[in-house]
């Protein structure tokens, strides 16, 4: 179906199945030069290796498309392991109240935030949702992700989740974008209720209606999120929520220790999450459980820029042996829909190394969201998802900070090319 041919750089990022690539496993991406990639009708990838050695072997097939890939770099989709992409109400204003000083908590207490948020997903129509979440997706799709998470909870009532998980559903049966969907119910404490009635609600009614919903085929949530927070959801609640999204068969993927150390991580090791995310204030022994339990950090540099915070300790956590994933955050209150920026900040901000990033944005990523058998790396057998970048070496997609739009010159998923970039053949992207 598709024959990349004779790439100066394609990065595997995995050669051996590896399900994840600790600091240890990061410090050699597997690279080859001169290198081509089939993949098959299937969507899947059928042959990786040297050019001269795949032309022999495909020598008598016939191919829908064939891509000249010299001079220029073959890397696995990006994987965008927390994103809240579906939401109505436009937040800048708030972004001046920041820089003039005011706290996240206090922009929320005022009711700002996540709140007024709210506010305008209730009203808008699933048709408006849909819409703009499109829009969305499609930018992140032109940054190179090929597979994000995505996030309901700007509804904190079951109508408004619904509508929002509909949405997302949506948009996994009709656009290219891989999608990962997290039921986030739980990301504030609705107006008019204290956290253990949120908590009741959420276990009662929520859960129960999503079971029967994924019984019918009507929507099929993968993970459940909690914003485990000081003033939001105590660990008492945050557990009763977890395990009882974990009862119906969903992942656990939490956002934990963001703005005050709430031992999140020790309580995710101990429930099995398979992920957990922001991390800036997580204890040294809630890193050490999370290296002990293979359960993921995913990191977001943006925030922590955006809201001026202490940075994650990335360093430390790759030292322990924790698995360590990145995500854009995209929201109101962090608008960035690009992975290679993020992966930027993460090396700058962070202290990883660009080996590092890289792993934490593609195979990392994939475990994060218990895809990464068939996403976040090129081997054989897994699904087809790739970029071109117009460059020599793989690095200038970190390296150049808000390149990616004269630099990304492909993105393929499933074998289907889903962006062609026109510039990239015009200008060279140094």
């Amino acid at each position: 179906r598709l024959l990349l041919e004779n790439a100066g750089q394609l990065v595997l990022v995995c050669g051996r199945r590896e399900p994840f690539l600790r600091r240890d496993g990061a410090a050699g991406l597997a690279v080859l030069r001169g290198a081509s990639l089939v993949v098959g009708l299937d969507g899947c990838i059928k042959a990786v290796g040297q050019a001269d050695v795949i032309r022999n072997q495909f020598s008598e097939a016939t191919f829908e498309r064939i891509i000249d890939c010299s001079g220029k770099c073959v890397l696995p989709g990006l994987v965008d392991a927390h994103t809240h992409p579906v939401w109505a109400g436009d937040r800048v204003h708030e972004f001046a109240m920041k820089l003039a000083g005011a706290s996240y908590m206090e922009i929320h207490q005022a009711g700002g935030g996540i709140h007024f948020t709210v506010e305008h997903t209730r009203k808008a129509t699933e048709g408006e949702l849909f819409s703009t979440f499109q829009h969305r997706l499609d930018r992140m799709l032109r940054a190179g992700s090929t597979l994000v998470e995505c996030k309901s909870g700007y509804g904190l009532n079951l109508e408004t989740e619904l509508k929002m998980l509909r949405v997302i559903e949506r948009a996994k049966k009709s656009m290219d974008i891989g999608i990962s969907s997290t039921y986030c119910g739980a990301h504030a404490v609705p107006k008019g209720k204290t956290a253990t009635e949120a908590t009741d609600d959420i276990i009662n009614n929520h859960l129960p209606k999503l079971k029967e919903l994924k019984l019918s085929g009507e929507i099929h949530v993968n993970n459940i999120d909690v914003f485990c927070e000081k003033g939001v959801f105590d660990l008492e609640s945050t557990r009763r929520i977890l395990q009882a999204g974990k009862d119906i068969g969903l992942q656990i993927n939490f956002h934990g220790d963001e703005l005050h150390p709430m031992k999140s991580a020790e309580l995710g090791a101990e429930l099995g999450a398979r992920a957990i995310s922001h991390l800036e204030e997580v204890s040294d022994e809630g890193i050490v459980a999370m290296a002990r339990a293979e359960c993921a950090a995913v990191l977001l540099p943006t925030t922590a820029y955006m809201l001026r915070l202490k940075q994650p300790q990335a360093r430390k956590m790759l030292e322990e042996g924790v698995i360590v994933a990145l995500g854009s955050d995209f929201n109101p209150n962090a608008y960035c829909f690009s992975m290679p920026m993020v992966m930027h900040l993460a090396c700058v901000n962070m202290k990883m190394s660009m080996n590092e990033a890289l792993a934490a944005a593609t195979i990392n990523a994939a475990y994060a969201l218990g895809k990464s058998d068939t996403h976040g790396s090129l081997e054989v057998g897994k699904q087809g998802d790739l970029l071109i970048i117009n460059a020599s070496r793989w690095e200038h997609l970190i390296y150049q900070f808000g390149g990616h739009e004269t630099l990304i010159n492909y993105v393929i998923v499933k074998g289907k090319v889903v962006y062609e970039n026109e510039r990239c053949e015009t200008m060279s992207s140094y």
